[in-house]
């Protein structure tokens, strides 16, 4: 089992980093392919191991075509 699941969608969304902010754009490129790479932020239902659902803030990468990948999360909200 993952160490978390997202439930449901996420709020709030927001751009933290893009283009030549990024730190981890040449291994993004090296491990899922080139594109549009973008570091996000949002909010986010998550269920943990245990079975328990707590919201918090949650930080991905995200490029067209590719997807979401690398979801953390940074802090719990409750």
């Amino acid at each position: 089992m993952a160490a978390f699941e997202v439930v449901g969608e996420i709020d709030a969304i927001e751009v933290i980093a893009s283009g030549r902010k990024l730190r981890q754009k040449k291994e993004l490129h090296r491990q899922y392919g080139k594109g549009r790479w973008r570091k996000l932020r949002g909010i986010a239902l998550v269920r943990i191991p245990g079975g328990e659902v707590r919201k918090a803030e949650v930080h991905w990468y995200e490029a067209h075509g590719i997807g979401r990948r690398r979801i953390k999360i940074k802090r719990f909200i409750d």
